[in-house]
């Protein structure tokens, strides 16, 4: 991909006009941020329909008519008494960080400004997005004027909650005497734990859409993947292969009005993206295996859990059928999908049961595992299991010798 470089907007880099004092317009600001939130999701059909009864024309969520569901707490997520899974789920809620293993939560986090949780590959670490408010300083009609902005940081911090957490990426950039920030999104690890994928518009957000990169842990650095883009909407949702040797992600693109993402791979040894998918896909996960792909498929009337073949993007099975489901995770046993689902207003954990051998799955059940919890429906939940608890995986078959009529061993029998 060749981008060609666009010359900084030093009258408004963002769109948010300038401020003559450090009394900045919060309301403004924080306006332009939701803005910029929703229209990406809009854009890439990532948002399901909200405020009908169960979530959309599509859902059957259960709701009752005439009942108004109220959220729990900000502090309290409400686990149902049946919400049995092996290993531990993360997710946010609030804007922080919460694990849950089975019928038992805990908060890992209290700064109220955290998302898109995702966990180390050994499970003992959780990567996330912090943001602060700081005052930033940027050239408006050829004069620094002071901004108010979020500021994103990819942090890191214990899952047992023994250490603080620390950080891993500024989002906070330097020019001289000028401060500003770059977004960052959607950190997940490696297989091997070296490596961070997520999306970014750094080092120069003046230059860049958010797209995919990828930053080293050791050498702290980052690298752009040379993949095609359409400005200036960008990728999301990486997501890496269980071996390490292959990344999704999301080019998002529009038809119209209408959003119509595609899920790419990325090849790491011929650092070549190709498409998997036509439009209409996005949040892919891979299954444990990786032969397949759990990911959200959106549409007219919102968005369900589908499962496709990883080689082909042939979808092979619609969790879902409710138009009020995104952002699945496949179980690391292979048999269960977690995702999100909203009911009205509020976005609560749900668990689809896989029955019988893939590629031909049966949705035996589907599990609430949190009510009326208000979670975080912009950060993905993700999911980790011991190796001790996970089933050992069958060997190949060993070919057998078989005798040739002249009692040779001839090759083996396929």
């Amino acid at each position: 991909m060749t981008r060609a470089p666009r010359p900084p907007r030093a009258s408004d880099p963002y769109g948010v006009g300038p401020v003559r004092s450090l009394i900045a317009p919060v309301a403004s600001v924080v306006g332009l941020l939701v803005v910029a939130f929703f229209t990406l999701s809009l854009l890439s059909g990532q948002l399901p329909l909200v405020g009908a009864p169960g979530g959309g024309p599509a859902s059957s969520g259960g709701a009752v008519p005439g009942v108004t569901r109220t959220a729990a707490p900000s502090n309290v997520v409400v686990v149902e008494p049946e919400a049995a899974f092996p290993g531990s789920i993360v997710y946010a809620k609030a804007g922080n960080i919460w694990i849950q293993s089975g019928k038992d939560v805990r908060q890992l986090t209290t700064s109220g400004t955290d998302s898109m949780p995702s966990w180390s590959p050994d499970g003992t670490q959780v990567y996330f997005v912090r943001t602060v408010s700081e005052i930033g300083t940027w050239p408006s009609q050829g004069k620094p004027s002071h901004y108010l902005m979020t500021v994103p940081s990819v942090m890191v911090v214990n899952a047992d909650g023994s250490k603080s957490p620390t950080r891993v990426i500024n989002g906070k950039i330097r020019k001289g005497s000028l401060e500003w920030f770059v977004w960052l999104r959607q950190p997940v690890s490696s297989p091997n734990g070296n490596t961070l994928a997520l999306v970014s518009d750094a080092p120069d957000p003046t230059k860049s859409d958010v797209i995919l990169q990828m930053y080293d842990l050791a050498k702290k650095k980052s690298t752009i993947p040379d993949v095609s883009e359409i400005a200036p909407l960008g990728h999301q949702d990486p997501a890496w292969k269980p071996d390490g040797l292959t990344l999704l992600y999301v080019r998002n693109a529009r038809d119209g009005p209408k959003g119509a993402a595609a899920i790419y791979r990325y090849d790491l040894k011929t650092k070549k993206g190709t498409p998997l998918t036509g439009p209409g896909y996005l949040e892919p996960n891979y299954s444990p295996d990786g032969r397949y792909i759990t990911a959200t498929k959106s549409g007219t009337f919102g968005s369900d859990i589908v499962i496709m073949d990883a080689s082909r993007g042939r979808e092979l099975l619609r969790v879902t059928n409710d138009g009020a489901s995104w952002a699945p995770v496949w179980s690391p046993k292979g048999d269960a999908i977690a995702f999100l689902h909203i009911e009205g207003q509020i976005v609560d954990l749900r668990m689809a049961v896989l029955g019988g051998n893939a590629p031909d799955w049966t949705v035996t059940d589907t599990k609430a595992l949190t009510e009326v919890s208000g979670l975080d429906g912009a950060s993905r939940p993700d999911w980790f299991i011991p190796a001790s608890e996970l089933p050992v995986p069958t060997p190949a078959p060993t070919p057998v010798a078989t005798p040739s009529p002249s009692g040779s061993s001839s090759a083996p029998a396929q």
